[in-house]
């Protein structure tokens, strides 16, 4: 690793009316360097990133690139001085080529003024060739798979020649499969001379891939660390300003009855012969690999993917259940994977997205009990620790993991007694992972049986009585608590099923 300091941002403040989300932040970058930028949600990495990125201007502060200052207040500025941020949401356009995407706005053109798209697939090509892609320039976007994808945003942004890239939980939707062929690319990079920041909240996956980590909380530089000797307990305290002694909250005993029974479901496209049980006060866990049907059973399960065969039982009575609020109406809650698409309200406020399920308890005609609607906003906001100014906020400015805190809190509003959670925990830092574990823990002792799909194995394991694993749409094992292992799991999730 190189000792050229490439990017170097001090004392950063950002301003908001009502909120100093930055006020003293630095960030040091060295060439061939992957740095980590940790912090809880809120704590200002994504608004320090969006300084760095030309999408807010800073108030205060400098920025120097290659020991010169530089002004950066538009995207293009950022991309004038070699900077690419790929952001957590893909923004790829799906019904556009591979080749279309990279050069979107900027395609060569042929003497005749149109598109070139021989130059432009070509060029594409040689950038793929060169990391050993197996990528098709004019295929379609949409084709491709979720780490594909994040490859071509990878090589969209080295297209601009840029030498920082900045990358926001870039492995939160890949398989571990795809997180080692992302880590060899960037490794890549790296011997390119690229300096990369890397935002994640995965702790083992910054011991593989950074080499310095540096903590901001609060809008406060904290400090930085050498990954290599850092502990940690040393990182999450200084992330939290505290010690999390119980990282993983359970207290385990005997469920109770079966409250839930699938059997034999089958969807006439991935999912074949599907069969489990949940039982009362029981956290039931659901592992694989991505595309192995996890997802596809909640789904039809809550209604909203209809399924060609097989049954559904709500405490021991055979159930039809052909849309959510069949699903609701029985004591069903689902907190789906995707919050910006299937469950976000981003341009509403925060007590509208928390109470949305449960208007009937506050709206009666015409008339509006806004102290009972106040009521259900404040026991969920305080009980799920969202970081919020106001209840009145727009919940589409509140980081990831605040927004994450929402939808369960609003799912939890309507006092379900199956509450199915989609990886509840992805994109959130250690912190509030811990007051979810707590929650759930609590939820699972006053009796609600909960399925938690998670592709992080260390929670599946900690949290769960029983894990169910899944591969290629079938169900491959059905694990005890005493066999848990991450060998194991995985043993199961890629075992072949014909």
């Amino acid at each position: 690793m190189s000792e050229n300091i490439l990017l170097e941002m001090e004392h950063i403040r950002k301003e908001f009316p009502g909120v100093q989300a930055l006020k003293d932040v630095s960030l040091q970058l060295r060439a061939g360097e992957v740095h980590a930028l940790l912090g809880e949600n809120g704590a200002g990495k994504s608004t320090l990133i969006k300084v760095l990125g030309g999408i807010y201007t800073a108030n205060g502060g400098t920025i120097r690139i290659n020991g010169n200052p530089v002004s950066i207040e538009s995207v293009l500025d950022a991309q004038k001085n070699g900077i690419s941020v790929i952001h957590q949401e893909l923004v790829l356009v799906p019904h556009m080529t591979v080749a279309e995407n990279i050069f979107l706005g900027r395609e060569p053109t042929a003497a005749n003024g149109t598109v070139d798209f021989k130059k432009m697939n070509a060029d594409v090509k040689e950038i793929l060739d060169s990391f050993e892609l197996a990528i098709i320039p004019d295929e379609e976007v949409s084709k491709l798979t979720i780490a594909q994808q994040q490859m071509v945003e990878i090589i969209k942004a080295l297209s601009f020649n840029s030498n920082i890239l900045v990358m926001d939980e870039p492995t939160s939707s890949l398989s571990e499969k795809d997180v080692g062929f992302l880590f060899e690319t960037i490794r890549k990079l790296k011997k390119n001379n690229v300096g990369i920041i890397y935002i994640s909240h995965r702790m083992s996956e910054l011991k593989q891939i950074t080499d310095r980590i540096t903590v901001i909380r609060d809008g406060e530089y904290i400090g930085t660390r050498e990954t290599a000797t850092a502990t940690n307990d040393e990182l999450i305290a200084m992330m939290v300003g505290r010690q999390l002694t119980n990282y993983y909250t359970r207290t385990f005993s005997e469920p109770g009855d079966a409250v839930l029974e699938v059997r034999n479901l089958s969807d006439g496209k991935l999912l074949k012969d599907v069969s489990f049980e949940l039982r009362r006060g029981e956290i039931l866990g659901f592992a694989g690999l991505v595309g192995a049907g996890r997802s596809e059973v909640m789904k039809a399960v809550f209604g909203i993917d209809p399924f060609t065969r097989g049954d559904i039982l709500v405490a021991g009575k055979p159930v039809k259940i052909s849309n959510p609020e069949e699903a609701m109406t029985l004591g069903i809650a689902l907190v789906p994977e995707s919050r910006k698409i299937e469950a976000l309200f981003p341009q509403q406020s925060v007590m509208y997205n928390i109470t949305i399920k449960t208007i009937k308890e506050f709206i009666r005609g015409i008339f509006v009990n806004r102290e009972k609607e106040l009521a259900i906003t404040r026991e969920y906001v305080d009980s799920m620790a969202i970081k919020t100014p106001t209840y009145t906020q727009t919940v589409g400015n509140l980081s990831g993991g605040n927004q994450q805190k929402v939808i369960i809190g609003r799912w939890l509003a309507t006092k379900p007694k199956i509450l199915i959670l989609d990886e509840p925990t992805k994109g959130v830092d250690v912190g509030a992972k811990a007051e979810i574990y707590a929650i759930m823990n609590e939820l699972a002792k006053q009796g609600v049986a909960i399925i938690m799909i998670s592709s992080e194995l260390p929670e599946v394991i900690n949290m769960s009585d029983r894990v169910i694993v899944m591969s290629g749409g079938r169900i491959t094992a059905c694990l005890p608590r005493e066999e848990l292992s991450q060998e194991q799991i995985m043993k199961y999730a890629t075992q072949f099923v014909a």
